[in-house]
């Protein structure tokens, strides 16, 4: 016998689907933070080596490490990504006609393969995408 299990499908963004204040923003700085922590990761910094890297204090890295995102800049996370030898590239853009409205995205490497991962799809009146890539 199967039991119904009550749910409630996702927005597609967990700080939304919480209620919290600019949701939007968060998910893209969660998208940031996770992609500057992964090439923390990959390049075996100590939190001390990365600190000094980033010209960041210890409660700062940790907020960083933890994904505290409101302690950080989107700025101050471009400058990061940049650090960390990242290009990061805002591409402002009309939507197409065949969209019913514009969004937001936000797409890093995939860890897995080649193709870019696209980190958040929302609702708002232009395209707006964040690409962060490798540096030649």
């Amino acid at each position: 016998m199967k039991k119904n299990i009550e749910h409630e499908v996702s927005s597609g963004n967990v700080f939304a689907d919480l209620g919290l204040p600019d949701a939007d923003e968060l998910l893209i700085k969660a998208g940031i933070v996770s992609q500057i922590n992964d090439l923390i990761n990959q390049k075996k910094l100590s939190q001390k080596d990365a600190g000094k890297l980033l010209n960041i204090d210890k409660s700062k890295l940790l907020d960083l490490s933890l994904g505290k995102l409101s302690q950080l800049s989107l700025v101050e996370l471009f400058k990061f990504l940049n650090i960390l030898d990242q290009d990061v590239v805002i591409n402002i853009k009309p939507k197409t006609k065949s969209k019913k409205q514009a969004n937001i995205r936000v797409s890093t490497p995939s860890r897995t393969h080649s193709k870019e991962r696209i980190i958040v799809p929302t609702k708002n009146s232009n395209v707006v995408s964040i690409q962060a890539k490798r540096k030649k």
